[in-house]
């Protein structure tokens, strides 16, 4: 199923009682893949905030599993509506339990004399260069088969490399209508934390909390645009990692800052 197509699904639910499932293809294991359920999430938190209110900061917690396939529901709370910044949070329900719960942060623009540019850059390898992420059925999740990952610096999940940073681009490989901030949502968390690739063998993992914020303002996408992204991992130890990656749009403009609390059960 198409990215757009649920999207849509997720937009027109009229409220909390309408439920929605998520197809097998865009599961990760057991479980649906994170970054299409944290972009449904903001996708419906979305629809209760003025336009001229871009997202700011977006902090998802991975509560349990969320099952592909079930049907589920979403709750939303605007918590408070001010004069230029809107806070909310949401959740999806799933047979009764909460399995991810989501607050974010709309804001417009207002007058400040505080202006520092962005320095960062990537200087990664054109994509089309680059070796991809296959989809290797029962190896590499399901999602996988709607994603380009280019990889330019890292290694395979479970290899047990010496690297604990991972580089490369990523887009749609069925490019959407548009790219919106919900489709950017789903395609940064795409990429395999990079802790995995350290570790020998399979084991499992999870995201506990990621927090994703948006630079603004950013020049407008094309649909089959390719994003550049950079990962690192700030420390690891007692089955916990901590990660942080910088998100670029092909131009080299920094477009979001991603961090990431994943518990390594190895």
């Amino acid at each position: 199923m198409h990215i757009d197509t649920l999207l849509q699904t997720a937009k027109e639910l009229t409220d909390s009682q309408t439920t929605m499932t998520l197809p097998e293809d865009w599961a990760q294991g057991r479980t649906a893949f994170g970054g299409v359920s944290a972009a449904l999430l903001y996708t419906v938190m979305k629809e209760k905030v003025a336009d001229d209110r871009p997202l700011r900061s977006l902090t998802t917690n991975f509560v349990g599993p969320l099952f592909a396939d079930t049907p589920f529901s979403f709750d939303v709370e605007v918590l408070r509506e001010g004069k230029n910044a809107s806070q909310l949070t949401a959740r999806i329900i799933q047979n009764g339990q909460i399995t991810v719960i989501q607050q974010a942060c709309f804001g417009t623009d207002r007058f400040s004399e505080v202006e520092v540019s962005n320095s960062d850059t990537h200087q990664l390898k054109d994509p089309h260069s680059l070796p991809r992420i296959p989809m290797i059925p029962g190896q590499t999740p399901n999602f996988i088969q709607h994603l380009d990952l280019a990889v330019s610096k890292g290694a395979m999940p479970f290899s047990g490399s010496p690297l604990s940073s991972l580089n490369g681009w990523m887009r749609f490989k069925q490019a959407p209508e548009q790219i919106t901030d919900a489709h950017l949502i789903s395609l940064i968390d795409a990429w395999p934390p990079a802790v995995l690739q350290m570790m020998k063998q399979p084991a499992p993992a999870s995201t506990m909390m990621w927090n994703l914020e948006f630079i603004h303002p950013h020049q407008p996408v094309q649909p089959d645009e390719w994003f550049a992204y950079k990962a690192h991992t700030r420390q690891a130890a007692g089955g916990y990692a901590h990660l942080e990656a910088n998100i670029w749009d092909s131009a080299g403009e920094l477009i979001a800052i991603s961090r990431q609390s994943v518990a390594v059960f190895s």
